[in-house]
């Protein structure tokens, strides 16, 4: 587990606005990502920068990125540099970001309250685990405002060095019924038994995804959060997408970055292939660069205009598929670059490239694409007014 011993809150260091601190930052998470690309090793370095940063608090009242502001396109430009700089702390990252903003959606004053202080005071982690196979959980309502946990979840990255897991289960027998969010308090419950066996994975082996066993697990009022059925309120549930799309491009600028570098080193800049071939990775990059900027700041306006809802929706899933194209591309760009010799350990570009290709390999693509398509089927404006 993290050290959560201090209670003195962490100050804005502006980060977001000092370019030269990001790029340091950027650059220290990534010269020691090697160090943690093995099995049961998590990224405590960098996750210990990001918290002297005070990054794991930025999206918090009061904070640069706000999530009652208008700075979407910020926050994913963030997530897309932390992605650059390792994958893995990424994808745990964004886990962290993506509950802070459920909170603020859903959670009552009181436990606002109390967990933003577990951010700001004690510099605690939270995540999303939600992924689950048939042996799911459910939380049994027991009496008196108590409730027992029972089955698993899969794919809980940070298992172990997460303090605050959002997870989600069937409520059973209680007067509301349905998919519910709870926060549990680690060191406040018995221990959660790891599967470490259920993580042996082609990449993101520091995000320690491991399957966790909540049976037994008790919780009360204070910890469930929202009403059943809220996880799942669009746009908010599908139009997350933007965010791991955005840690995502981060490890295809990452891919381009290793390869110039690799490239450079064997002295083949002056190449014509190369040359045309780094074009292509530079130009998909840059697009990518824009659907972010785009996703971020159309997402904001439409929430704030209200009735939108399938609009943002099906734009983030435009961009979540437009990003994973363009990861896969560059991809295949690099590997023609750097041939055999490039793809060898311990050369960064092996592991980055294990990496992204697993993190691409996020739920129902299909689904997606067919509720793109569905969208712009019902919806009569010409293709110049679809997106106003």
């Amino acid at each position: 587990m993290i050290d959560t011993a201090t209670t003195t809150p962490r100050p804005s260091t502006l980060w977001l606005s000092d370019a030269g601190k990001m790029d340091g930052l950027i650059s220290r998470i990534a010269s020691v990502a090697a160090q943690t690309d093995e099995d049961g090793t998590f990224p405590e370095t960098a996750f210990g920068w990001l918290t002297e940063a005070g990054l794991l608090a930025v999206t918090l009242p009061g904070q640069e990125l706000d999530n009652r502001l208008p700075v979407t396109d910020q926050l994913l430009n963030l997530l897309k540099r932390i992605g650059t700089g390792n994958l893995a702390v990424g994808r745990i990252y964004e886990g962290h970001i993506n509950a802070l903003n459920l909170i603020d959606l859903y959670a009552n004053s009181d436990q606002k309250r109390v967990w933003a202080d577990d951010v700001r005071k004690y510099d605690r982690l939270f995540s999303v685990w939600n992924t689950q196979a048939g042996d799911g959980v459910r939380i049994h309502a027991i009496g008196d405002g108590r409730y027992r946990l029972e089955g698993s979840k899969t794919f809980c990255s940070g298992a172990g060095w997460i303090h605050r897991p959002l997870v989600t289960g069937e409520l059973i027998g209680a007067e509301k019924k349905g998919w519910q969010m709870c926060i549990i308090p680690t060191e406040r419950v018995q221990p959660i038994p790891q599967d470490t066996r259920f993580w042996q994975p082609l990449g993101m082996r520091a995000s320690v995804s491991y399957k966790l066993d909540f049976t037994g697990v008790e919780l009360t009022d204070a910890d469930l959060l929202g009403e059943p059925g809220d996880y799942f309120r669009q746009p908010y549930f599908s139009g997350g997408a933007i965010r791991f799309a955005a840690v995502q491009l981060g490890g295809a600028e990452a891919v381009f970055n290793e390869t110039r570098s690799f490239l450079a080193s064997m002295n083949r800049i002056d190449d014509q292939a190369q040359k045309t071939r780094l074009a292509e990775m530079a130009y998909l990059i840059e697009s990518g660069n824009q659907w972010l900027a785009s996703s971020g700041t159309k997402a904001d306006e439409w929430i704030t205009r209200g009735g939108e809802t399938d609009k943002i929706v099906a734009y983030a899933n435009m961009t979540r598929t437009a990003i994973e194209e363009i990861c896969l591309r560059v991809m295949q760009l690099a590997e023609r670059s750097v041939g055999a010799r490039g793809l060898m350990r311990p050369l960064p570009f092996e592991r980055i490239h294990r990496d992204l290709t697993f993190y691409l390999r996020q739920p129902a693509p299909d689904a997606t694409l067919a509720d793109i398509g569905h969208f712009v089927l019902t919806n009569q404006p010409k293709a110049h007014d679809l997106w106003r």
